[in-house]
């Protein structure tokens, strides 16, 4: 019995980001984050592909795109393992795993129904009390929201 081995090949980026190691059930909450909806380049978004490290993971390709890295940063909400890769013609020329910031703007609702953010027209603003963990406290209300409780706007 003749076995092949078949691949799906995704096409090298010539210049832009990729991000990797995603967990696949946060993917669309990193595009969301990254407003990567409204991004006029081309995108290449794969899901649940196979990886050693986290089992099942996404990727996003972004091509002709650099981000700021407190952008990127702010996906360490929901995939704080994720791998930051800039390519320059065909090369990997940077390479960093994404890092949470002390503080998040705009990105986080906050789960307070009482909280002057759900009330009024207003940027929300979170501290990040625990990194390590992920937790967060609303810059209003004091409110504490963990990993697993953080909404994106």
């Amino acid at each position: 019995m003749n076995v092949e081995k078949k691949e799906l090949k995704v096409a090298a980026l010539e210049n832009g980001t990729v991000i990797d190691h995603i967990p696949s059930n946060q993917l669309f909450k990193v595009v969301s984050i990254l407003g990567l909806e409204n991004c006029p380049n081309s995108i290449t978004i794969g899901n649940n592909l196979v990886s050693k490290k986290i089992g099942r993971k996404g990727i996003i390709k972004v091509a002709d795109c650099f981000f700021k890295e407190e952008e990127l940063n702010k996906i360490a909400l929901v995939a704080p393992e994720a791998q930051i890769n800039i390519i320059h013609d065909y090369q990997v020329t940077e390479k960093y795993k994404v890092s949470l910031p002390d503080v998040v703007h705009g990105i986080i609702r906050c789960n307070n129904p009482k909280c002057i953010t759900n009330n009024e027209p207003m940027e929300t603003i979170f501290h990040v009390t625990d990194k390590v963990n992920i937790q967060v406290k609303c810059h209003y209300c004091e409110r504490s929201v963990s990993k697993d409780e953080i909404e994106i706007c």
